[in-house]
């Protein structure tokens, strides 16, 4: 008798989510020198962690035979206060993905579904399918979520609505008009979740956390301190919302669920904001000369609002695997349907001319262009 007939039968189909590979991973397998791979498949701060969040650390390490703050009081005290909120409306999670999985533990069951765009982050989709629910996947004409035929893909069985914003992998961003009229129109006893991971890269974000402030009772706010902060390896992240909302999802955490470590240096992290600007400003000239690139090659792309570029390469798995064994390595657009695109991440300005100097020896410009320098 197999013990998948006892096992929830959702879990049969489900397939896990697959990141960016490792270098190690890529190192051992192709016996290739780890310190001559770059990677640009997992949307990670190239300039790493803060000074600050880094010498945190270490002084939190010493105390690592305690139990971290279950109520995290001093790091979410310091969210709070830097959005105009108090502690109440604060959740944390261990990694941005761990708040979407609480929406999941607190309103999803076997029958219900969530609404998505087509082309957006594939945690939502797999975190539905683990409590049994399915997912309404709507048309996203030019990459970019439509809000409309999302309220009016809404049913009875609909309890979540996720809106990935810049989305992720097409980088594509919605305006403030957009969001207000869509808010509106969902009802409040659907939960919007804005999942807001790459929100800081703008210069001008738009205001999702005046609903928060505004009292909405269904609107949940999702952002992580692995993007901007470069802290991808504490997998810590938060939410803001409502204090209802916020106490039904806090029921659905874990204790200890944010080390503390993690706590001390995302507390470091998130007041340095001489770190936060510098990251800012080498993503706008990185992003910049990719798609100036892009555009030389005559290769499509989608302008991007995040530290990534979605591009279409023609074989974009067969693009990874080239790139790859050059110890390069990018993220090819399979597991979203997109099997023509690759998604790359903005590094540093040395991993990116790296990045085009190899691409050159695998894409072919319009016969009238030469290939280009991009200087």
């Amino acid at each position: 008798m197999s013990i998948w007939n006892s096992a929830n039968p959702q879990l049969r189909d489900l397939v896990a989510y697959e990141p960016g590979k490792p270098i190690d991973d890529v190192a051992r397998e192709l016996g290739l020198n780890p310190e001559e791979i770059i990677k640009l498949a997992s949307n990670e701060n190239p300039l790493g962690p803060s000074p600050k969040a880094v010498a945190a650390m270490r002084e939190a390490v010493q105390s690592a035979h305690i139990y971290p703050d279950g109520g995290a009081y001093y790091l979410r005290e310091a969210i709070a206060q830097k959005f105009g909120l108090q502690r109440a409306n604060v959740i944390l999670g261990n990694g941005s993905s761990e708040i979407l999985e609480f929406t999941g533990h607190a309103f999803l069951q076997p029958g219900d579904n969530i609404i998505v765009a087509r082309h957006s982050f594939t945690i939502y989709k797999l975190m539905a399918q683990l409590f049994g629910a399915s997912t309404i996947e709507v048309p996203d004409p030019h990459f970019a979520h439509d809000l409309d035929a999302m309220v009016a893909a809404i049913n009875p069985r609909t309890k979540i609505i996720f809106v990935n914003n810049p989305n992720n992998p097409t980088g594509t961003l919605l305006s403030q008009a957009e969001i207000d009229r869509f808010v509106a129109r969902v009802p409040e006893n659907i939960v919007i979740v804005f999942d807001e991971a790459y929100m800081e890269f703008l210069d001008e974000p738009v205001d999702t956390l005046k609903y928060v402030r505004e009292g909405r009772p269904n609107v949940l706010v999702t952002r992580t301190f692995s993007k901007i902060q470069g802290l991808a390896g504490l997998r810590i992240g938060y939410g803001l919302a409502g204090a209802e909302l916020a106490e039904v999802l806090q029921k659905t955490r874990e204790p200890f669920n944010a080390n503390s470590i993690a706590q001390a240096g995302a507390l470091a992290g998130l007041l340095d904001e001489e770190h936060q600007r510098a990251t800012r400003e080498l993503n706008k000239e990185g992003r910049d000369y990719l798609q100036r690139c892009f555009a030389s090659l005559g290769l499509k792309y989608v302008p991007s609002h995040a530290n990534f570029i979605l591009v279409k390469v023609g074989d974009g798995k067969a693009l990874f695997n080239a790139l790859q064994k050059r110890g390069v390595i990018i993220r090819d657009m399979c597991a979203y349907d997109l099997p023509e695109w690759i998604r790359v991440t903005i590094g540093t300005m040395e991993q990116n001319t790296r990045f085009i100097r190899e691409l050159n020896l695998f894409i072919t410009p319009p016969a009238s262009q030469p290939v280009p320098k991009c200087h």
